[in-house]
């Protein structure tokens, strides 16, 4: 349900906007998003886990609050990552 290691550094290298970032807000989603897609997998196959379920909705909740943030600071970084990211909304 995790990611593993080096598909967590693939995508800070693809979204980080600097050498080095990885704490940006475009890099924290897409990890965000990424850990989503996995449990989402997960929770097609096993419906009646319930702490996986509680933990996609925390991690969706996370990631809402983040693109927010960037929302309110920079439109056009929020509209590129959710383009990029193939987030609907």
């Amino acid at each position: 349900m995790s990611i593993t290691a080096e598909r967590k550094q693939a995508v800070i290298e693809e979204y980080a906007t600097a050498k080095g970032d990885t704490g940006s807000p475009e890099v924290q989603v897409a990890i965000l998003t990424e850990r989503i897609n996995n449990l989402s997998q997960h929770m097609q196959s096993h419906k009646k886990d319930f702490g996986s379920r509680r933990g996609l909705l925390a991690l969706v909740a996370q990631r809402r609050k983040l693109l927010d943030y960037l929302k309110g600071k920079d439109e056009g970084r929020y509209q590129d990552l959710i383009k990029r990211l193939n987030i609907r909304r």
